[in-house]
């Protein structure tokens, strides 16, 4: 693992491996580079893929005291492509990594970038009375505000219960039972800082990148979970909608992660989608 030093000095650090054109690849909230693990025989043997822990995540404990909002892990990965000198990147973003995505479009218009990636997001979370593409179709702000006390009680349950209490019928068994997996999930989240990934998680509810989808002027791949724990097909629906020439891939039966749960097929689609004209 390696590290470069972002604009204020924080270091962010990642992972680089293989050779070509470059790849950056953003993961979701409260996970690490290694969720993109699973892929990187296929990916390294034709690009350059960078993978990094996003400020406050990965278990690196910050060193200043900036918080790892939304906004400044956008300022993070313009750092990274000018750090790295990167040009006509492709970026998948999964979750937090698509808004951090969203966010760098709203600062930088698509800079340095040739096609995009968006996992299972949608562009505003919080659910209002205009609004019902958010997190279960009816997370408002008062939910989200006793969702944060949660975090701060307990960050772990809380982040398990935010996923194993949603929209996918399989998560929510899985969480009844604490299945091996859910045991594992909690020492995971157990063993992080959690204010950090808290301060980045009330960033995240603040932000609304709905105007930002029309700016979106390279070719971009949708990929959602036709099960996911957050959304529902309405949402994926939307962002199409939003990015001109955008193409959706719902994932039937996934959840949250359907890059995952069906890993040959996403990465059948993402290779074509970048081999395509």
């Amino acid at each position: 693992m390696t590290h470069f030093l972002a604009d204020d000095g924080e270091k962010i650090h990642l992972h680089i491996s293989g050779d070509g054109p470059p790849i950056v690849l953003l993961h979701g909230w409260t996970a690490s580079h290694r969720e993109w693990s699973p892929f990187m025989d296929q990916l390294t043997s034709r690009h350059r893929v960078y993978r990094w822990d996003a400020r406050g995540h990965g278990g690196h404990r910050l060193t200043l005291t900036t918080p790892p909002t939304v906004q400044r892990m956008a300022e993070d990965l313009r750092n990274l492509i000018d750090h790295y000198d990167l040009s006509k990147t492709v970026a998948v973003g999964h979750s937090l990594g698509a808004l951090t995505l969203w966010q760098y479009i709203e600062q930088n218009g698509c800079r340095n970038l040739s096609k995009v990636c968006f996992i299972d997001q949608s562009p505003k979370l919080l659910t209002d009375h205009d609004w019902e593409n958010g997190i279960y179709g009816d997370f408002d702000r008062q939910q989200s505000a006793t969702f944060i006390k949660h975090l701060e009680e307990n960050f772990a349950e809380s982040v398990l219960r935010l996923a194993g209490m949603g929209l996918n019928e399989r998560a929510r068994q899985k969480y009844r039972e604490n299945s091996t997996s859910i045991e594992r999930a909690r020492q995971w989240l157990g063993d992080q800082d959690p204010e950090p990934l808290i301060a980045c998680w009330e960033s995240l509810t603040e932000a609304d990148y709905r105007a930002t989808l029309d700016r979106i002027d390279v070719p971009a791949l949708l990929v959602y979970g036709g099960a996911s724990n957050y959304y529902r097909a309405e949402t994926a629906h939307y962002v199409k909608s939003r990015i001109a020439g955008a193409v959706l891939r719902i994932y039937e039966g996934t959840d949250h992660s359907p890059h995952q749960w069906e890993r040959e097929r996403f990465l059948r689609d993402l290779r074509e989608f970048i081999d395509s004209p």
